[in-house]
C-alpha cells in the first residue's frame, strides 16, 4: 500500500484522531481511506446518470474571506448553463451562506460541486441531488 502525506490544520487532526478512537478505527489512515472512497463514489450512482436532475448547495465561508465569495461568482458566471438560481445570505456575525439551484446531468453537477469543495477556506458544502425527468406530481397519491 502507498503511503501519502496529507497536510491538515491541527485542529483537524485531533478531530481525525478522536473520531478514530470514537467509531473504532484502527486509526486515520482508515478513517481517511473509508473518506476518500465514500467522496468518489457520491457521484458514481448509474441510476442517475444520462437523467436530467436538480441540485442544491450549500456553501458556508467567513464573510471576512472575501477570497471565497468572489470564487463563488466566478463560478456561477462560468457555469450558468447549470446554474438557475443563486442566493446568498449573511448568517450570524461572521458567515455567509452560498445556494445554487442547478439544473443539468450528474457529470457537470459533480465538477461543480468539486470546484466548490477545492475552494480555499470554504468551511462546509452540503449537497443533494434528485432526478426531475420524469417527476409527475399527480402519479404521488396512488
Amino acid at each position: 500500500m502507498a503511503v501519502v502525506s496529507v497536510s491538515m490544520p491541527d485542529e483537524l487532526l485531533e478531530r481525525l484522531d478522536q473520531f478514530a478512537d470514537e467509531n473504532g478505527y484502527t486509526g486515520r489512515s482508515e478513517v481517511v481511506r473509508e473518506a476518500s472512497r465514500n467522496l468518489l463514489g457520491e457521484f458514481e450512482d448509474t441510476r442517475l446518470e444520462e437523467r436530467e436532475l436538480m441540485g442544491i448547495v450549500t456553501v458556508l465561508f467567513d464573510y471576512e474571506t472575501t477570497s471565497v465569495e468572489e470564487r463563488m461568482m466566478h463560478l456561477r458566471h462560468e457555469h450558468e448553463d447549470l446554474v438557475a438560481s443563486n442566493f446568498h445570505s449573511h448568517v450570524g456575525d461572521h458567515y455567509c451562506m452560498e445556494l445554487f439551484v442547478l439544473e443539468g446531468e450528474l457529470a457537470d453537477i459533480s465538477t461543480f460541486v468539486g470546484k466548490i469543495r477545492a475552494t480555499r477556506d470554504v468551511l462546509s458544502v452540503d449537497y443533494s441531488v434528485n432526478p426531475v425527468d420524469d417527476f409527475d406530481p399527480l402519479s404521488r397519491g396512488e
